[in-house]
């Protein structure tokens, strides 16, 4: 079987049931909207000293290998499906070699048209949320895309949050940048980790798409709840919890069986979590000569959880939200008190090698990473 013609998800069609879901966002001029994406790109290339400033990483100062685009949601959740794609392609390679022969022509069709929609359906949810992102993999893409990523800063949204919240403009998009662009400063320290995290993803992927029917149920499920309504799920089979939303918590990754997969996620769940933890550090390192009304926007921002739907709160379970969010916590602990016991430049060894990457234990006991380090530091001298 010709293995570039194997493909079980159809992205084209992900890309557009996204943009067909997803609503456009808060209403603006041509005007309004050329105003947002030059002050956000203003924004983001301010808030590169700042990091730089608070992180002590030299990698601030040269960020040519990678860019910084300002889009829409269907821009955004068409960014996402190239970006899946290519970090499936290994995965969809050995399976097509492994199992290619048992899956017939039309299976592959059928099951790429569902999985397509489904997929659009999961991203048209998400796109609606993401404030902003960066993608280290997009020079998987094409050669002629910047080897070190992109960060891609949503602007519907974050016009949506600020308008909401009602802060200071200029204050939330510097506040929003700072967490982003010290994404992308960490992976220029570390230019070791995107290669690292893309071999952990493709083997976790891998084991999945040795199961592609489970991978599909798992599609299905979170897709579903997308496409239905919110006085659907008010009727939704299960034991019912007083929000009269069914119990069904765990997420697309709900149910890996194999000790390898558990580990593999362990790890990513781990590195993720330091990553966030490590940039909302950075966040809360500002004060008030930088961002004037960060208190109120840090308080106004963390009491938005409170007004979701049912439904949002429905979705963000099904699809790891809530554990996202964990992870922000969870790893601004870690980073917190591993530079108050080793300082900015002791922490920063973390960027050094796969080998100073913390495990889930250490990141839930940080003491733990901190004595291996400094062990570390001692068997070099």
């Amino acid at each position: 079987m010709d293995t570039t013609d194997f493909r079980l998800i159809n992205w084209d069609l992900a890309a557009t049931t996204a943009a067909t879901l997803v609503g456009a966002g808060p209403v603006l001029t041509p005007a309004q909207i050329a105003a947002v994406v030059a002050d956000l790109r203003t924004k983001a290339d301010a808030s590169v000293e700042h990091v730089h400033r608070i992180t002590g990483l030299e990698a601030a100062k040269d960020l040519r290998d990678s860019q910084v685009l300002i889009v829409d949601r269907p821009g955004w959740a068409r960014a996402n499906t190239q970006s899946f794609e290519a970090m499936l392609a290994p995965a969809m390679e050995q399976l097509a070699k492994t199992r290619g022969e048992k899956i017939s022509e039309a299976t592959q069709v059928l099951s790429s048209l569902a999985t397509g929609v489904e997929m659009g359906a999961i991203l048209a949810f998400m796109s609606s949320k993401v404030l902003g992102q960066y993608d280290p993999f997009a020079g998987l893409l094409r050669a002629d895309l910047p080897a070190g990523g992109r960060l891609m800063l949503v602007a519907p949204n974050i016009v949506a949050i600020e308008r909401e919240l009602k802060v200071d403009t200029d204050d939330f998009r510097l506040w929003v940048t700072l967490h982003e662009q010290t994404h992308r400063v960490q992976f220029a320290a570390a230019p070791w980790l995107r290669e690292h995290l893309q071999s952990k993803i493709a083997e976790l992927l891998a084991s999945l798409l040795a199961e592609p029917e489970a991978l599909g149920e798992r599609l299905r499920a979170a897709a579903s709840e997308v496409v239905r309504g919110k006085k659907e799920l008010g009727t939704a089979a299960g034991t019912k919890t007083d929000t009269g939303i069914p119990p069904a918590q765990n997420g697309l990754l709900a149910g890996l069986r194999t000790g390898e997969q558990k580990a593999i996620i362990s790890h990513i769940t781990a590195v993720m979590s330091l990553l966030e933890g490590h940039a909302n550090v950075v966040m809360d390192a500002v004060d008030s000569s930088i961002v004037p009304s960060v208190r109120t926007i840090r308080q106004r921002f963390g009491g938005r959880g409170k007004d979701r739907s049912a439904l949002e709160k429905w979705m963000r379970k099904l699809l790891g939200l809530d554990a996202k969010m964990r992870q922000y916590a969870d790893g601004q602990r870690f980073v917190t008190k591993a530079v108050k016991l080793m300082g900015m430049e002791g922490f920063n060894k973390v960027w050094e090698g796969e080998e100073n990457l913390p495990t889930e234990h250490e990141l839930h006991h940080p003491e733990a990473w901190v004595t291996r380090m400094s062990g570390a530091d001692a068997g070099t001298q």
